[in-house]
């Protein structure tokens, strides 16, 4: 019988070797090898070792203080090559002062770009990327001053006169998962895991490429325990596996709980038991936004006002059975946490896997989608990856909206202080933010207005006081909340000057009862 490997986590360490190439799976904290990264940082700041490897990780992996946090030391990681830097503060200090190359790609592009290496493909052809930051013609995916001069991880490929990127594999040396149990023989279970993610795709590029798979896990169970459908990955793909010690503190289900059975699957709590959203300006701009939906819509949510409110306005205002609500780490309807657990769910319908969720956003493309908004300019440009030095960077943004066959972007007009009332039919600005938003052109393209309109892609930019969309010419401005002056607190605050729809709408004033529903489901019904 064919047994598996159980080491420590020194021991474990001890496998990645200098100038390696280091790949880790997970999104937020959830399925975070914490026992492991913080063995990698111990042993960095005792011995200097491993020092100048790569990283390679798909999804954010972080909640501000664990994850990949933990790898973000100067000398310890000499390339990052992620999506996602937004719940990483030492990260996103390390990319700004230039003190690691850093390349940001699309989240589902990685993630599919495992199962391309693993099939023994030279990279990954895709139309993602193409007209944004990501194309090589513009900065490719290059994050800093240090990264540059460096020779691209991107190309421009033609076939049968099209445009498509290429994204070169990139060979992994060893590969860091976790699971819930494994029996003896090292075969993986996820069961109680939070999101599938794309574990096994990755496992298997690493076999691709000679590398090795490292595994944590919570629980050993006998052989023959494990039902063969339950297993993620088998143990003859995994080369070292490491119990979790305190799995209290290094083995939780997400950052905020160690682990609670309706998140992944094993039972549903009431419905009223899942909390309302309080009534701020990210929630009214969540409820002018969902007016954008039709019934039957399969809608994605993305990360900020998207998740943390969309998804509590529809399940408040009772439609969540005329649409189906996803998020990009492969989960279907219920009730989706928000912040630092973003990606996650109770009460789901369905969880596939990151990298299938991708395949359908990426091709199909998703009815509606949600997105966050950074800076907007007149030419329907969106940055929501770089604000000043501040790399978030992409996350799955690029992959979904590219094929989304409606983009609503959702974002307070201004930024950095702004104070606002809402009365019972009106919006008082008390204090305008320090940041305008509408600019003359964004700092970085992470949506591309041009090519959007271009071919006929429905664009709605929802914010608390105005609400515009894309047309042939550019930016049109399409309707003003009540209370609010057009030149004053509009037009006089932009850097440019939208097209002036013909009449400019007042929104809808039942918007502003905090204490009621608006009745969106008659909305969606007269639709």
């Amino acid at each position: 019988m064919i047994k598996a490997n159980f080491i420590s986590a020194a021991k474990a360490v001890e496998m990645i070797k200098d100038e390696s190439t280091l790949c880790t799976i997970g999104m937020t904290l959830v399925s975070a090898s914490e026992t492991i990264l913080k063995e990698i940082e111990k042993n960095f700041l005792e011995t200097g070792h491993p020092k100048n490897i790569t990283l390679v990780h798909s999804c954010g992996q972080s909640d501000r203080e664990r994850g990949i946090q933990h790898l973000a030391h100067e000398g310890l990681v000499k390339r990052i090559i992620g999506s996602h830097w937004g719940l990483q503060p030492r990260w996103m200090e390390m990319i700004a002062e230039s003190k690691v190359e850093a390349f940001c790609l699309p989240q589902g592009q990685i993630a599919q770009l495992y199962r391309s290496m693993a099939c023994g493909l030279p990279g990954k052809m895709s139309k993602v990327g193409l007209g944004t930051f990501i194309d090589p013609r513009f900065e490719g995916g290059k994050m800093n001053e240090r990264t540059k001069p460096l020779n691209n991880i991107v190309d421009i490929l033609h076939y049968d006169n099209e445009e498509y990127m290429f994204y070169r594999a990139i060979p992994l040396d060893i590969v860091v998962i976790r699971g819930t149990a494994c029996d003896e023989m090292g075969n993986l279970t996820t069961t109680e895991e939070a999101m599938k993610l794309e574990v096994l795709p990755a496992v298997l590029a690493a076999k691709r490429f000679g590398g090795k798979v490292i595994a944590q896990v919570k629980t050993v169970v006998a052989n023959g325990t494990i039902n063969p459908k339950e297993v993620t990955v088998p143990g003859v793909f995994i080369d070292a596996i490491v119990r979790c010690d305190n799995p209290m503190e290094d083995h939780r289900q997400t950052s905020s709980w160690y682990y609670d059975p309706s998140y992944s699957g094993q039972i549903r709590v009431p419905n009223n038991q899942i909390k309302k959203a309080e009534f701020n300006e990210r929630k009214f701009i969540a409820r002018r936004g969902t007016m954008e939906l039709k019934k039957g819509n399969v809608v994605n949510l993305g990360t900020g006002i998207p998740n943390d409110m969309v998804g509590s306005v529809c399940t408040e205002e009772g439609i969540n059975d005329d649409i189906m609500i996803t998020v990009e780490s492969g989960i279907y309807g219920g009730q989706q946490a928000g912040g630092i657990d973003f990606g996650i769910g109770q009460n789901l319908v369905a969880m596939i896997t990151h990298h299938e969720q991708m395949d359908y956003y990426n091709g199909a493309g998703v009815d509606c989608t949600f997105m966050g908004l950074g800076e907007l300019d007149q030419e329907g440009n969106v940055n929501s990856t770089k604000m000043g030095s501040r790399c978030t960077g992409a996350g799955g943004f690029i992959d979904i909206t590219q094929n989304a066959k409606k983009v609503v972007f959702l974002g307070t007009f201004t930024a950095s202080g702004a104070k606002y009332r809402f009365e019972k039919d009106k919006l008082t600005i008390l204090q305008e933010g320090k940041i305008r938003k509408m600019v003359n052109k964004v700092a970085q393209i992470s949506f591309n207005g041009k090519i959007a309109r271009e071919k006929g892609q429905e664009v709605v930019i929802v914010t608390e006081r105005a609400v515009f969309k894309l047309c042939k010419e550019g930016v049109e401005l399409i309707e003003v909340a009540p209370g609010i002056d057009l030149q004053t607190q509009v037009l006089d605050m932009m850097d440019f000057k939208p097209i002036l729809a013909e009449e400019i709408k007042i929104m809808n004033r039942e918007l502003f009862n905090k204490d009621t529903i608006f009745n969106l489901k008659k909305i969606l019904e007269g639709k």
